[in-house]
Formats: structure tokens, C-alpha cells, sequence
């Protein structure tokens, strides 16, 4: 086998960082592809590739058509289908798989966490009564809003939502991590929020909502994460470039 080629599907911190490694040691070749969600997407450290595969077959038949040793899932922990369809494709090939997947956040003492199925479970649970509710779980999910329009949202983003949903007491923040405790808490306390709808995403780049939640006795609707894919899966950058080398170190030393 020649130099490996590996597919990474990204859109994660961790994607980037992995595809930057992968760069530096210049062993294998690397093409990284995002879903096109984000209108401005940060720069790559490896050729990139934008758009979906066309579901699952399509998926399994670009890493055969395209000779791939290797699919990397280090997609977000809510992109689900995605993930359904990377298992998929997988074992329609046979092809190597590992799912890089930052490790859930867990419940510390002081966090008031209600556990949610999902974003709609979220809403419902917030009551009838007006809340001032941060909707911190992206635009794909803000139409869930309307469902209880009684309530005040806080709505961030990193695009704007299209189209808006029908709100009558709404606010937009566009932006995108990492954000601080300190700023989570101004931005808390400056829209009076006392409920926040996030999805338990992991990873250090917006916990600090999580932090300030606590520091200021915020109620969190916690939305869960669905089961994980039979895929193997690791946790970190590192555990996945030692998987990497177990997989591919005899050719990746040869550097053919």
C-alpha cells in the first residue's frame, strides 16, 4: 500500500486539529470534508471537500471510487445522520473506521441539569408560565421555539436563522466559540435568563455557558446525545493518531 488516504468528515475543532497533525508528519494523504453549513468556515490545515455525499451509499461509494484506507467521523456529536451514515458505509466497504467523539460533559455539584431527549422535549419542559430561556443549541434548532411562544429566547448562532421563526419576544446573537465565563455571564444576566437549552456537546469551547449556569443557579435543559454507533470510537486527537499508526505505521514509515 502507497501513502494512506483518509477521509476525514469534520466540522469539529477536534476534525481540524486532527487534520492539522496529519499535515505536520506529511505520511499520509488527507482530505477533510465538511456538511456546508457554516457560510464562512475557518480555514484548513488539508484539502477540503464541501457539501454531503448524497446519503449513505454515496458515501460507501466515493471511499471505494476514490481508493480511501480510512474514514475518520469527527463530525459534531448531534450530526447524527451523518454518523449513521459513516457506520453505514463502513461495513458496505469493509473500510477501517474510527468516530472521534470528545467525551459528554458531566454534572457537577451545583448544576441544575433537567436531561432532555431533544430540543421539542426541551421547550415542553420549560413550562407555561414566561421563562427567559437562552436557546443555545444552534439555528437548525431554533424553530423549536415556536412551539411555546409565550416565552422569551435568547437565540445564538453563528449564521443567522432562515427563515426566522414566528417570535414575537426574541433576541439574535451571532457568534461563534470559544466563549468565556466571563462573557456567558454578562450575557446571562443582561437578558435575564433562567433557563438555558443546550445539547451536551462536550468539548471545551462553549462549557462556559454550563459554568455560568451554575455560578448563577440557571436550570439547564440538557439535551442527550443518542446511543453511540457500534463504529470504534476514541475520545481525544491523540488516541486517534496512535490508532492511525496501529492501522498504517509500515507504510507510513516507508513514506511510499
Amino acid at each position: 500500500m502507497g501513502r494512506p488516504r483518509i477521509l476525514i468528515l469534520g466540522g469539529t475543532g477536534e476534525a481540524r486539529q486532527l487534520a492539522e497533525a496529519l499535515a505536520t508528519r506529511g505520511d499520509c494523504n488527507v482530505l477533510l470534508s465538511l456538511a456546508g453549513r457554516t457560510e464562512k468556515p475557518a480555514a484548513q490545515p488539508v484539502p477540503v471537500r464541501v457539501g454531503g455525499f448524497g446519503g449513505a451509499a454515496a458515501l460507501a461509494d466515493f471511499l471505494k471510487a476514490d481508493g480511501y484506507h480510512l474514514l475518520i467521523d469527527a463530525t459534531h456529536p448531534f450530526a447524527e445522520r451523518i454518523s449513521a451514515n459513516a457506520a453505514f458505509a463502513a461495513e458496505a466497504t469493509g473500510i477501517n473506521t474510527i468516530a472521534l467523539r470528545r467525551p459528554e460533559w458531566q454534572r457537577l455539584p451545583g448544576d441544575r441539569w433537567r436531561d432532555v431527549r431533544s430540543i421539542s422535549a426541551a421547550i415542553e419542559a420549560l413550562g407555561p408560565s414566561p421563562r427567559h430561556v437562552f436557546l443555545a443549541t444552534g439555528r437548525q434548532g431554533a424553530h423549536h421555539a415556536q412551539a411555546a411562544p409565550q416565552h422569551f429566547y435568547l437565540i445564538r448562532s453563528v449564521d443567522p436563522v432562515e427563515p426566522p421563526p414566528a417570535l414575537a419576544n426574541v433576541d439574535y446573537v451571532l457568534d461563534r466559540g470559544p466563549f468565556t465565563l466571563e462573557g456567558e455571564c454578562a450575557l446571562l444576566k443582561q437578558h435575564g435568563i433562567d433557563a438555558i437549552i443546550a445539547k451536551n456537546s462536550g468539548g471545551a469551547a462553549t462549557y462556559a455557558k454550563i459554568e455560568a449556569a451554575r455560578l448563577l443557579d440557571i436550570e439547564v435543559m440538557m439535551v442527550a446525545r443518542a446511543p453511540a454507533s457500534a463504529v470504534r470510537t476514541v475520545d481525544t486527537v491523540e488516541a486517534a493518531l496512535a490508532a492511525i499508526d496501529h492501522l498504517f505505521s509500515p507504510a507510513m514509515k516507508r513514506g511510499v
